[in-house]
C-alpha cells in the first residue's frame, strides 16, 4: 500500500509540473542587421546583401527596414524597403537590396576597391519585425562594421 501511495504521489506532482508549462522560455531580443556583401554596378547602383539576425528564442517576421548607410566618413544614402521574411529563432538569413549611393559614397567605394583596402560603415536606422504571436515592434539599429574586397571577385565587398 505505501508503495502505491508513492507511485499516486509521484503521478500527481508530475501532472501539476507538466501543467506548468513546455518549460521553453520565450525570450525576445533585438535583432541586429549589417552588411554581409556589398556588389558596386556598371550604372553605380549597389546590390546590398543584408543580413538579419534575430537573437530571439522565438521565430520572428521582418516586416520592414530604414537604414541610413555610410560608408568610410560618406553618407550613401537611405535604404527604405519592405522584407516580408520569417527568420526561426537564434538565425539568421540574408536579403538583397539595391541602392543608388550618393557620388561621395561612390567614389569612396570606387578608392577602396582600387587600392584594395577595407571600408568601415556604418546603418543607422530601424527594423520593424513581428516576435511570433504578437504585434509588431520597432527596433532601432546603431552597427559599425568593415567590408574588405572579395579576392576574384571584381567590384565585391564582403
Amino acid at each position: 500500500m505505501c508503495l502505491s501511495r508513492g507511485l499516486i504521489v509521484g503521478l500527481l506532482c508530475g501532472l501539476t509540473l507538466s501543467a506548468c508549462g513546455d518549460g521553453v522560455v520565450r525570450r525576445v531580443s533585438e535583432p541586429t542587421a549589417s552588411i554581409q556583401q556589398l556588389t558596386v554596378h556598371a550604372d553605380g547602383s549597389w546590390s546590398l546583401d543584408l543580413r538579419l539576425q534575430n537573437y530571439s528564442s522565438i521565430p520572428m517576421r521582418f516586416e520592414r527596414v530604414a537604414l541610413d548607410i555610410t560608408v568610410g566618413d560618406q553618407s550613401a544614402g537611405r535604404l527604405d524597403q519592405p522584407i516580408g521574411i520569417s527568420i526561426g529563432p537564434e538565425t539568421a538569413d540574408v536579403v538583397t537590396a539595391t541602392l543608388q549611393p550618393s557620388s561621395l559614397a561612390r567614389i569612396t567605394v570606387a578608392d577602396v576597391l582600387a587600392q584594395w583596402r577595407s571600408l568601415p560603415y556604418q546603418l543607422k536606422g530601424t527594423v520593424w519585425a513581428s516576435p511570433q504571436d504578437k504585434k509588431q515592434r520597432d527596433f532601432e539599429v546603431d552597427a559599425r562594421n568593415t567590408l574588405n574586397p572579395a579576392p576574384g571577385l571584381s567590384g565585391v565587398l564582403r
